[in-house]
């Protein structure tokens, strides 16, 4: 009983975590960077640096921390479900022959893709662009494009990625 109500609690943080990560992630791709380069091109206005200062720091954060949490909830409920498994997920189903826990395991694996280029391409890119972390000119331009190549594929695998783990949790075929 008390496990059945953590492994609930945990998928529910699973799920509101995973809300908060691809809602910000549809943010900056669909909203923050069409503003930035409008505002950019805009001579006469305002500029991006409000935005830059203030907006993207902190969105940037709970962006990574949305995505650990995510991440980390999902491994642990994978772990904790007995009809799932980390291990038969991770191996898609091939320790199993299971089409559930394939049909898991690829969401499971295009998250943990999506992790890796935030925390590894994403966020040391854009400490750059921000200006938290010395860089000439030249490193912010590539890190500029690094990211928002980063950002773009994690926008394009978020779609099978929920596809994958919403028919996974079900126990349906994908």
């Amino acid at each position: 009983m008390f496990m059945e109500l953590i492994a609930s609690l945990d998928r529910w943080l699973h799920l509101v975590s995973g809300v908060l990560w691809i809602g910000l992630l549809y943010y900056f791709n669909f909203v923050q960077i069409p503003a930035l380069a409008e505002a950019a091109a805009d001579k006469g206005g305002p500029g991006g640096a409000a935005i830059g200062k203030y907006v993207a720091p902190r969105a940037l954060l709970w962006f990574r921390m949305g995505a650990a949490v995510t991440w980390l909830s999902g491994a642990l409920y994978l772990a904790m479900a007995p009809h799932l498994g980390f291990i038969n997920a991770f191996a898609l189903g091939l320790t199993t022959g299971s089409v559930q826990h394939a049909t898991i395991g690829m969401g499971a694996w295009l998250g943990t893709i999506m992790l890796f280029n935030v925390w590894v391409l994403i966020w040391p890119n854009q400490k750059k662009v921000l200006g938290l972390v010395p860089a000439t000119d030249e490193e912010k331009a590539k890190a500029r494009r690094t990211a928002f190549l980063a950002s773009r594929t994690n926008a394009m695998l978020s779609l099978p990625m929920l596809l994958f783990m919403g028919a996974g949790a079900h126990g349906l075929p994908f």
